[in-house]
Parts: structure tokens; C-alpha cells; sequence
């Protein structure tokens, strides 16, 4: 039990509920299965399914492309939103990328966040699951506000985010 309590302290924390849980080193998404995952210390122990870019094939490459960036990053800020519930801020483009985009004469863009759904999905007969049935955002992760809550909560600012194809 003492040991339980050491390693919750140490990598963990407690929920609204009282319930512990793991707060994640990494965030993964996987484009290609539209899967969110979290992690520590190299296990996977949480899973969620994410609506992508409406061009969900491919790295971003500049702003209005509808692609969700491909690399790793960080959850450098948070937000509550009217509009998306909750989101979490992930810091593309890099000087690579802002790079390539000049090079292509335009710019990377940027503003890509992991968030919820609008209040109005709610009213949907789909409720807020609508989003994993297709890929609708400019180039951000979306998902349920159910799901966001729970990635809001187990993660920090500085959370290393990898998003591979």
C-alpha cells in the first residue's frame, strides 16, 4: 500500500472521484487509425478515437491545407473554449517547418489543438461521438468532450506529443 501511495505521488494523481490515475509522459496519435494513446514511461495504458484535417493524408505543410502536422511537439498551453469545450495546444510548426513554408512562399500556419466538440453536437443523436465518424477540423485532433476531459486532466503543459502518419 505504502509503495502503491509512492509511485501515485511520484507519477500519478487523483481524479474528481477520488479515483488515481497516471499522468502521461506522451501523448501518441496514430493518423492512419485516427487513435489517440497515451503513455508512461513507455507503456501505453489509455486509448481514444480522434477526427483529424479534412485532408487527414500527409504531413501540414502550410496554413489552409486541412493536414494535421506529423512530428513531435509539446502541449505548451491549455484552453476552455465556448466553442471546442476544452483544448490543449500543440506547438506546431517548428523552424523546420516555418522553413519549408517560406521556401514555398507562404507561411506554416499554426493553432493546431487537441480539443472537444461544439455544444451543439450534444443535441445530435450521435452526442458528441459525431466527430470519429468523419474528419472535419482545419488540421487539430478532435474528440469527445468526454474523452478530452480525461486527457485534459492527465496531462500537463510540456507533454511530449508525437503524431506519426
Amino acid at each position: 500500500m505504502l509503495l502503491r501511495f509512492l509511485i501515485l505521488t511520484c507519477v500519478g494523481s487523483i481524479g474528481l472521484f477520488g479515483e488515481a490515475f497516471l499522468v502521461a509522459d506522451k501523448v501518441i496519435v496514430k493518423k492512419s487509425t485516427r487513435m489517440l494513446y497515451l503513455s508512461n514511461g513507455g507503456e501505453i495504458y489509455k486509448k481514444y478515437h480522434v477526427s483529424l484535417g479534412q485532408v487527414p493524408v500527409g504531413a501540414k505543410e502550410i496554413e489552409g491545407d486541412m493536414k494535421t502536422p506529423e512530428g513531435v511537439y509539446r502541449l505548451d498551453w491549455r484552453q476552455e473554449s465556448a466553442q471546442y469545450y476544452k483544448s490543449l495546444h500543440v506547438s506546431y510548426p517548428n523552424t523546420t517547418e516555418r522553413s519549408h513554408a517560406k521556401e514555398l512562399g507562404t507561411n506554416a500556419g499554426g493553432m493546431i489543438m487537441i480539443h472537444g466538440t461544439p455544444p451543439s453536437w450534444s443535441l445530435s443523436p450521435y452526442g458528441d461521438w459525431m466527430n470519429v465518424l468523419v474528419d472535419w477540423t482545419q488540421g487539430c485532433i478532435a474528440m469527445s468532450n468526454d474523452d478530452m476531459e480525461e486527457v485534459w486532466e492527465q496531462t500537463t503543459n510540456g507533454t511530449i506529443i508525437v503524431i506519426v502518419p
